[in-house]
């Protein structure tokens, strides 16, 4: 009988820790976020710092490197829609869903709109870059205190992208 206890107490404490592991957030949770007038919806997976270093030069121990094309968060590609036609960043771009992409660099980002969907990070941009919509280049601002989480933030005029110690931000004008 006493082994028949221990076995329950044993079974019940695995299914336990197994159904604790399974409740646990992912890493790098999707994030949907939408601008106050709904005209831009972004999705992206949200990956955090948890001590890294993100952004350096080819040959640094970053997690992204400077001129390197990058996903703008993790596993599957961020899309960015558009509910009606939009200025991004000066350069028009029709209504619909697309895959961002970024160029990090020290002093400035290139922000790059493509229109190939259902992409796995960036492994694949050479071969889709044919399809880029936009691409805009756009300053760097350097942050006090460095952003745990990416956080992309869609505003009415904006989309902003934060992360570590750097933010950017690219204009964004309905157009009509």
């Amino acid at each position: 009988m006493k082994n028949l206890i221990a076995l329950f107490t044993f079974l019940l404490a695995t299914v336990s820790v197994a159904q604790a592991q399974d409740n646990k957030a992912p890493a790098s949770p999707k994030v949907t976020v939408e601008s106050p007038d709904k005209n831009i919806k972004v999705v992206y997976g949200q990956p955090s710092k948890r001590g890294r270093v993100i952004f350096g030069a080819d040959g640094s121990n970053s997690l992204e490197k400077y001129g390197k094309v990058w996903r703008t968060g993790a596993n599957d590609a961020t899309e960015v829609t558009f509910k009606s036609d939009v200025m991004f960043g000066g350069k028009m771009v029709k209504a619909g869903t697309y895959t961002l992409f970024t160029i990090p660099g020290e002093k400035e980002w290139s922000v790059i709109l493509n229109g190939t969907l259902g992409q796995w990070g960036a492994y694949d941009y050479e071969k889709v870059k044919g399809t880029d919509v936009a691409t805009v280049k756009v300053p760097v601002s350097m942050n006090k205190a460095p952003i745990e989480k990416l956080t992309i933030t869609p505003a009415n005029s904006s989309i902003s992208i934060g992360w570590d110690n750097m933010t950017i931000s690219v204009p964004v004008m309905k157009h009509g």
